[in-house]
C-alpha cells in the first residue's frame, strides 16, 4: 500500500486549487496554486508548469516540497510532504502537454512528486 490514501486521493481529485511550498537552497520560500495537482499513482502526485518560474527554480535547487489540500468551507483537507522532480521530457510530460494544449496552455515542466509522508483530515 502506497502513501496515498483512497481519502486523500479523492481530496486532491476533489479540491482545487493544490497549495505547493517550496523553498530556495537558502531557504526562501515560496507558495503557489496549482489548479493541474493530480495523482499519478500511490506514492507520487504531478502538476504542470504552466507559469511558476520561481516554483521551477527552488525545485531544482532543493526538491524538498510541501502541499496543502484544503476546503475552503470545511476547513478539511490532507498536507504532504515528498520531494519534486522537475520533468521537460518522457511520457507524463508528453501526455500533460497535449492535455494542456487542448486549452491553448503551454507545459513548460511537469513537476513529479514523491510523496514521502501524508496526513489526512488535519
Amino acid at each position: 500500500m502506497g502513501k496515498l490514501t483512497d481519502s486523500i486521493k479523492e481530496k486532491i481529485a476533489d479540491i482545487r486549487p493544490g497549495i505547493i511550498a517550496t523553498a530556495s537552497k537558502d531557504g526562501r520560500p515560496n507558495v503557489s496554486a496549482k489548479g493541474s495537482l493530480r495523482v499519478l499513482d500511490d506514492d507520487h502526485l504531478i502538476f504542470a508548469d504552466i507559469s511558476s518560474p520561481r516554483t521551477i527554480a527552488n525545485l531544482k535547487e532543493n526538491s524538498e516540497v510541501s502541499i496543502l489540500v484544503l476546503h475552503p468551507k470545511s476547513m478539511r483537507g490532507c498536507r504532504i510532504w515528498g520531494k519534486g522532480e522537475v520533468l521537460s521530457s518522457g511520457d507524463i510530460f508528453d501526455q500533460m502537454t497535449a492535455e494542456f494544449a487542448e486549452r491553448d496552455l503551454k507545459v513548460n515542466h511537469v513537476v513529479k512528486i514523491t510523496v514521502e509522508e501524508a496526513q489526512d483530515n488535519f
